[in-house]
């Protein structure tokens, strides 16, 4: 896997501020290549970054990292939807093209 590549995501998921997450796409939208590139370098390289503000486009992790990831979802304050506990979007989405 390409060194820059591999810089480029993780660059961009330790800019993902406390309480709130992103996309693999959203990342694979600025640093380039696809999702499933970006999931590869988190899967290879995303331990020392928070992993856990990076998900899917619908707002879950594969489920062997839900457990850990909701102890820093809660730790952090980012938004949970009331009614299942799983992650807000609209309300906890970081665009790593806008910083907002």
């Amino acid at each position: 896997m390409d060194e820059g590549y591999v810089e480029r995501v993780l660059d961009l998921v330790e800019q993902v501020p406390p309480g709130r997450v992103t996309t693999y796409g959203a990342v694979a939208a600025v640093a380039g290549g696809g999702p499933r590139q970006v999931g590869s370098v988190m899967a290879r390289y995303g331990g020392p970054v928070p992993w856990w503000r990076v998900v899917r486009a619908d707002g879950t992790l594969p489920p062997s990292h839900d457990d850990r990831a909701r102890e820093h979802y809660l730790a952090e304050g980012t938004p949970l939807r009331n009614s299942s506990g799983a992650l807000d979007m609209r309300r906890a989405f970081w665009d790593p093209e806008t910083g907002d």
